[in-house]
C-alpha cells in the first residue's frame, strides 16, 4: 500500500512538472516601457494546438471596453477582453518550444510569426513575435 501511494505521489509530481513546462495556463504580460503588468492571457490547448485569449486588461489607464481598431481580419472592432491573440502554435519535435503559430499585437493590428518557450521551470514564458526573422521577445509571468 505504501509503495502504491508513493508511486501515485511521484506520478502526480511528474505531471505537475510537465504541465508547468507547457505554455498552457494563465500569464501576465508586462509592458515593455513601464515594466508594469499589462494584461492577463489564457493559453489553452486543443488537439495539440495552442490558442490564447486576453482574459483581463490590468492597467488602470486602459478602457476595459476597448476594441481592436487596428485589426484587419475577423478580429476588427472586437473587444480586447476575450480577443484571441495567439493562434495555431504547435510543439516542436523533441523541444519545449511551440511555434508555427501567429500572435496578434492589438495595438497595431499586426500578426507575427510566434515562438513560445517556457523558462525558469515554467514560471515564465518567452514569447517571440517576428516577421522575416526580425522581431522582439517578451517575457510573460505565470499567474499562480
Amino acid at each position: 500500500m505504501l509503495q502504491r501511494t508513493l508511486f501515485i505521489a511521484v506520478l502526480s509530481t511528474c505531471g505537475f512538472a510537465y504541465a508547468q513546462m507547457s505554455p498552457v495556463g494563465t500569464w501576465n504580460t508586462i509592458d515593455d516601457k513601464t515594466k508594469e503588468i499589462k494584461s492577463e492571457i489564457v493559453i489553452t490547448e486543443t488537439s495539440g494546438v495552442l490558442n490564447g485569449k486576453v482574459n483581463k486588461l490590468l492597467r488602470k489607464d486602459v478602457n476595459q471596453k476597448a476594441v481592436c481598431k487596428e485589426c484587419t481580419d475577423d478580429r476588427k472592432d472586437k473587444p480586447l477582453v476575450g480577443l484571441e491573440i495567439i493562434r495555431g502554435a504547435k510543439k516542436a519535435d523533441g523541444k519545449d518550444v511551440w511555434e508555427d503559430g501567429k500572435i496578434l499585437d492589438p495595438e497595431n493590428g499586426k500578426n507575427y510569426t510566434l515562438g513560445l518557450t517556457p523558462i525558469e521551470g515554467g514560471k515564465k514564458l518567452e514569447v517571440r513575435g517576428s516577421v522575416l526573422g526580425m522581431g522582439r521577445t517578451q517575457t510573460w509571468v505565470r499567474v499562480q
